[in-house]
């Protein structure tokens, strides 16, 4: 069983930046595929980026694209999501999620908030 927790998020202003954290426990963090997903409100959880076990591959939603970074630890069981220039669409619950094979957890979110 692993647990993921969320972390960084806030408010902030279209066009400034934020670095959303997420740490495991209770698994072998360098078994599972990471990612990033977002659910704003009214609307289905979406993807937003993914990084390979070894970091070594990455992927963005094109909306993201040229904005966001996702990266892994390599010494410490977390993954980052880096923001930057965030628009008001952005605004989201944002999501961390573990993955191997047909099995998944994800975390409980940590909020972004952009204002106009």
């Amino acid at each position: 069983q692993v647990q993921l927790v969320e972390s960084g998020g806030g408010l902030v202003q279209a066009g400034g930046s934020l670095r959303l954290s997420c740490v495991a426990s209770g698994g072998t963090f360098r078994s599972y595929s990471m990612g990033w997903f977002r659910q704003a409100p009214g609307k289905e959880r979406e993807f937003v980026a993914a990084i390979s076990r070894t970091g070594g591959i990455t992927y963005n939603t094109d909306s993201v694209k040229g904005r966001f970074t996702v990266s892994r630890d390599r010494a410490k069981p977390m993954v980052y999501l880096q923001m930057n220039t965030l628009q008001p669409e952005d605004t989201a619950m944002y999501y961390c999620n573990a993955i191997r094979f047909s099995v998944q957890y994800w975390g409980q979110g940590t909020r972004v908030t952009v204002s106009s």
